[in-house]
């Protein structure tokens, strides 16, 4: 029994060379095909949904689409968002086109972390017209596309640069008006500018109004607002976010600051008093220039009369002062049994002895009792 013939491109899945098939979701030329079965399998009334439906099963979320052209009056750039690509295709064939579908050659793919991106020089996007006449438009230009890196590999980015259009009359056409020179000269004219018929351009051109405007209308159909007002509150957001996050950050700020230093001067002062030497007097203890302005701290609460004024006179803390007066009873430690603040070292932490009979006094009648 002789051998079958070998196969150079044959390889055994026991050989050390072969390979797996690439999975679904690295062929990003075959979401392109997919896509074109798609648009094949369209009905001749498709409505919205049908569209919605279309595109979101081929277009992220955040997928943009734009268009690169030269026209008569220049050079044109048309970038539409998720929201307004069903209405992009839809208005393809309501333009009078029957049949829409890409082919590309020679395509380079690209991976990336998170997606797919296929560059094609060489695209061709192909519509058949039905109206006015029988015509077939050839769109060449480049092409780059990116896809989403998942299982469901749907477009991010489309990118189409249009280069050239051709367009294409059956002979079969030209041999019946062969005798008829207006008909030919109505047949010598382009039927679409670029490729695309004039329902689409007007199209992109409105969608460059209605880009801006899906913020208003989402609003306007979110919470059922006036068309003024809607635009109000757009722009009132968006000053918001301009001008207001700044401003906040910058007064709380602020804020913690003077509360932080206000707390360290009064601590540092009620220590720097309870350890100061007895000589010193209220004057060379306090000085009110070195103070945080919102805090006021005083020696005694009679000089507030006489060196201040009433418009001077705010909220206070009372700090007892131990060496105003050496020839007050200082060592007496009752006077600051009840200090709002005592501190280790100094005498207001002395608890008073506790109470007992007086030796000087213990020749007194005791005193009857009530």
């Amino acid at each position: 029994m002789s051998n079958p013939p070998h196969d150079p491109f044959y390889a055994s899945p026991f050989g050390p060379f072969y390979r797996r098939h690439a999975p679904y979701m690295v062929q990003p030329e075959y979401r392109i095909y997919e896509m074109n079965k798609r648009l094949q399998s369209r009905a001749e009334e498709s409505d919205n949904l049908w569209w919605d439906a279309f595109a979101t099963e081929f277009f992220e979320e955040d997928a943009t689409l734009t268009l690169s052209f030269c026209l008569e009056d220049g050079p044109k750039r048309y970038t539409i968002g998720r929201t307004l690509i069903p209405r992009y295709f839809s208005t393809v064939f309501e333009g009078g086109v029957t049949e829409l579908h890409y082919i590309l050659r020679h395509s380079k793919e690209s991976f990336h972390n998170n997606s797919i991106s296929l560059d094609c020089e060489q695209c061709t996007m192909v519509t058949q017209h039905g109206k006015p006449m029988f015509t077939k438009v050839c769109t060449e230009g480049r092409l780059i596309v990116e896809f989403c890196f998942d299982d469901l590999m749907r477009i991010k980015v489309w990118h189409f640069t249009i280069r050239q259009h051709r367009e294409l009359i059956p002979r079969s056409i030209l041999a019946m008006h062969a005798q008829d020179p207006q008909v030919l000269e109505q047949l010598s004219k382009n039927i679409t500018r670029m490729g695309f018929t004039n329902f689409t351009l007007n199209y992109l051109r409105l969608c460059v109004i209605l880009e801006p405007m899906q913020e208003l209308m989402s609003r306007h159909k979110t919470y059922n607002l006036s068309p003024r007002d809607c635009l109000k509150t757009c722009l009132f957001q968006k000053w918001q976010r301009m001008v207001a996050p700044p401003e906040p950050a910058r007064q709380t700020t602020t804020k913690r600051r003077k509360r932080k230093n206000s707390a360290s001067s009064a601590s540092n002062s009620s220590l720097g008093n309870s350890t100061n030497s007895k000589k010193r007097s209220p004057a060379n203890n306090f000085s009110l220039s070195s103070q945080v302005p919102d805090v006021m701290v005083v020696g005694e609460p009679t000089l507030m009369g006489g060196e201040f004024g009433d418009e001077d006179e705010r909220l206070i803390t009372r700090l007892e002062n131990t060496q105003y007066d050496a020839a007050n009873g200082l060592d007496d430690n009752d006077h600051f049994g009840h200090s709002p603040a005592p501190t280790s070292n100094g005498p207001w932490s002395a608890k008073p002895p506790p109470p007992g009979p007086d030796p000087k006094n213990d020749s007194a009648p005791p005193q009857p009792p009530q």
